[in-house]
């Protein structure tokens, strides 16, 4: 059983910064693509970013330039870096784990539990 644990979450000001980590309970090389979702109360899931064994990233234009997204295949980890935060951007975050890079929630096939992040204004 694939377990993703997310953590770094928490409640911090407008304009500041988080890093979220999400740790593989296996070999990340297992999965082709890691994601990074977030899902804010009465709001469908939506992609933050994800990220393939190549590198190759995508991102939700309200956070480019803002935000990171990066994996370390050694620990089997992969990070999302948030900076810049606005309240816009309080959501429960999940990691998600997948074989091909994608935008729909759908594509990826195993989910962490989420870690809340919250702006305040």
């Amino acid at each position: 059983q694939v377990q993703l644990v997310e953590s770094g979450g928490g409640l911090v000001q407008a304009g500041g910064s988080l890093r979220l980590s999400c740790a593989v309970s296996e070999n990340i090389f297992n999965f082709n693509a890691m994601g990074w979702y977030r899902q804010a109360p009465g709001k469908q899931r939506e992609l933050v970013a994800g990220i393939n064994v190549g590198g190759r990233t995508n991102y939700a234009d309200s956070v480019k330039g803002r935000f990171t997204i990066s994996r370390d295949n050694a620990k089997n980890t992969v990070y999302l870096q948030m900076n810049s935060l606005t309240p816009d951007d309080t959501a429960v975050y999940y990691c998600a784990a997948g074989p091909i890079l994608a935008t729909s929630p759908s594509r990826y096939n195993y989910w962490g539990q989420g870690t809340q992040v919250t702006v305040s204004s």
